[in-house]
């Protein structure tokens, strides 16, 4: 009998290690922890502001803007109505309140999209613009999400004129207890602003359009108590 090749010997070797990492969780050793849904655990820490307010200040603007919006105003985000199906966080720019953002969960995803409105509350024709995320970045204390942009919004810049937003990305970053940023990036177009979550400040006046005040969170019905026998 010729004795096997060492080839063979190899291989099964590598079968046999193979099938004892298989094996490893009925060696009596702990499985791992299973890793919590990124897209549902950063919609969880975001809701966990609701209801407070907090001063930002732009740290990025380029290219720069002779007539810049942001300029010597106050920069408010408002995390104003958090439910299961979305949180909207007006965006204020001082006496301006048209910037709604309003994130939701899709799934793995999250959306983040745009509501733009007038003082009567009517809906910009540029309006509802976002994307769903294609990245998520999470760890114990910090999360950060990009949103590029979507078919339906690449498709309502081009109506409107704006081709070269067909290509924004937009990133939400979160570090708790911190900062919270929104920043969009293009080729050629950078927007960064930075909020101190570590002083919340007085709530704003509702954006244009929303009710007053915010409609309260629908609370979870309980089911009705079983009769004991008697």
């Amino acid at each position: 009998m010729n004795p096997p090749s060492p080839r063979l010997i190899a291989l099964f070797c590598v079968v046999l290690a193979t099938s004892a990492c298989s094996l490893w969780p009925f060696r009596g050793e702990p499985a791992p922890e299973p890793v919590a849904d990124d897209a549902h655990e950063l919609f969880r820490r975001l809701s966990a502001l609701c209801g407070k307010a907090y001063l930002g200040r732009v740290v990025a603007d380029i290219p720069e803007n002779a007539a810049d919006p942001y300029s010597g105003r106050a920069l408010v985000m408002h995390v104003r109505e958090c439910d299961k199906q979305e949180i909207r966080i007006p965006f204020h720019v001082g006496s301006d309140r048209s910037r709604t953002w309003v994130l939701s969960p899709r799934g793995h995803q999250l959306r983040l999209k745009h509501d733009h409105r007038h003082a009567d509350g009517a809906a910009d024709p540029l309006s509802h613009y976002g994307g769903d995320s294609a990245q998520i970045a999470i760890s114990a204390d910090s999360a950060e999400a990009q949103f590029p942009a979507d078919a339906d919004s690449r498709s309502l810049f081009r109506r409107m004129g704006r081709p070269e937003a067909a290509q924004n990305v937009w990133t939400i970053e979160l570090d708790s207890g911190r900062r919270f940023v929104y920043k969009l990036a293009r080729p050629g177009r950078l927007f960064r602003v930075e909020f101190d979550l570590t002083r919340p400040i007085a709530t704003p006046p509702p954006p244009w359009g929303a009710s007053d005040p915010p409609p309260a969170p629908a609370k979870p019905k309980r089911a009705p108590r079983a009769k004991k026998p008697r």
